[in-house]
C-alpha cells in the first residue's frame, strides 16, 4: 500500500472526538462500575404527552420525563450524586442532569441545571433551547457545565437496551431503550403495553447493589405513574 492510498484510509479525529475520548478511557479506567437493568411500562406516559405538550405549549419528550425521573429519584436517593474524594463520599449539593445529543461535531452534553427544582414543563422547555443549541453548535462552555448525573437515550434510533459509560464528572448514568410495544398477560387477560429498558451503571466505590437497585425501582415507578413527575 502507498503512502497516498494508507492517507485516503485514515479519519483525523476532530478536537471533541480527541476529548471524549480521553474523558471516557479515564473514566473507564478508574471507575470500577457495575449495571443492572429494568423495564418500565410508559404506556400511561406515551398516552399522557401529547395532551401534557398541547397544555403546557411545548413538546414534552420522553426525555424530559426521565430527566424528572432521575431528579426526583435523587432526592430520595443522594448517594446517587456522590463522588469519591479522597477517603470521603462528596454528596452534590445540586441536581444538574447531563444528557447526550448526537450533533453534527460530534456527541456533545448540555446541562439541565437544578432539575429537581423545575416542573415537568420547565424541563422541557429547557431540554428542547439545549438540544437545539447543541445541534446547531451554539451552546455555552457553562450550559455544558457542572453534571452531576447523566442520562442517554438512543430509543429514537432502535435500540432495545445498552449499557452506558458513566461520565468522569459523575458516579451515575441512566440509559433509555426503544420503546417495545410488548404483549402481556395482566389480571388473565393479554395486552399489548409499551415497555421501555432502563439500564443503570454505576461507580461501585460510592453505591453498592442494593442502594442502586432502590433508585432505579423509584425512577421506573415514577414512570409508571407519570401523573407524579407533572
Amino acid at each position: 500500500m502507498t503512502e497516498t492510498s494508507s492517507a485516503k484510509n485514515t479519519i483525523a479525529l476532530t478536537r471533541i472526538q480527541k476529548l471524549i475520548g480521553e474523558r471516557m478511557l479515564h473514566a473507564k479506567q478508574s471507575k470500577p462500575c457495575f449495571c443492572i437493568e429494568a423495564k418500565a411500562d410508559i404506556t400511561e406516559l406515551m398516552g399522557l404527552r401529547p395532551q401534557l405538550s398541547k397544555s403546557s405549549k411545548v413538546r414534552i419528550t420522553s426525555n424530559a420525563f426521565f430527566i424528572r425521573a432521575l431528579a426526583l429519584a435523587v432526592k430520595k436517593y443522594p448517594l446517587m450524586v456522590g463522588k469519591i474524594e479522597g477517603e470521603t463520599i462528596r454528596i452534590a449539593e445540586r441536581v444538574n442532569v447531563g444528557f447526550a445529543v448526537n450533533a453534527s461535531q460530534g456527541l456533545v452534553v448540555p446541562v439541565v441545571k437544578d432539575a429537581d427544582k423545575k416542573t415537568l414543563a420547565e424541563v422541557a422547555r429547557v431540554e428542547k433551547l439545549l438540544t437545539e443549541k447543541a445541534r446547531s453548535n451554539k451552546l455555552t462552555l457553562e450550559e455544558m457545565e457542572a453534571e452531576t448525573i447523566a442520562l442517554s437515550n438512543l430509543g429514537v434510533y432502535g435500540i432495545d437496551s445498552f449499557v452506558g459509560i458513566v461520565p468522569p464528572p459523575t458516579s451515575t448514568i441512566l440509559a433509555a431503550g426503544y420503546v417495545i410495544p410488548t404483549v402481556i398477560s395482566k389480571d388473565g387477560q393479554t395486552t399489548t403495553r409499551k415497555m421501555v429498558s432502563l439500564t443503570l451503571s454505576v461507580d461501585r466505590r460510592v453505591i453498592n447493589e442494593a442502594y442502586a437497585a432502590k433508585f432505579l425501582n423509584f425512577i421506573k415507578e415514577q414512570l409508571q405513574n407519570p401523573q407524579e413527575l407533572v
